[in-house]
C-alpha cells in the first residue's frame, strides 16, 4: 500500500493537536517529523501518524 502524505492542516485535523503542541511534541521526539518534499514544503507521511495513533491507543488507560 502507498504512502500518502499529509500536509500541516490535515495532519492537525487528523490528530487533533494544535500547531503548538505538534512541534512542540516533534520537537521532544514524541511525533513523527516532517518530510522534505519542496525547497519550503514538508509534509507528514500517513503511515507514521497511523503508527502515532495506534501507540496513542495501546498506551493510554
Amino acid at each position: 500500500m502507498p504512502d500518502v502524505y499529509y500536509r500541516l492542516p490535515s495532519v492537525l485535523k487528523l490528530t487533533g493537536l494544535s500547531r503548538t503542541t505538534l512541534y512542540e511534541m516533534i520537537r521532544q521526539g514524541t511525533f513523527p517529523k516532517p518530510i522534505l518534499i519542496g525547497r519550503r514544503s514538508v509534509a507528514w507521511s500517513g503511515l507514521e501518524i497511523t503508527q502515532w495513533q495506534d501507540y496513542r491507543k495501546a498506551v493510554r488507560h
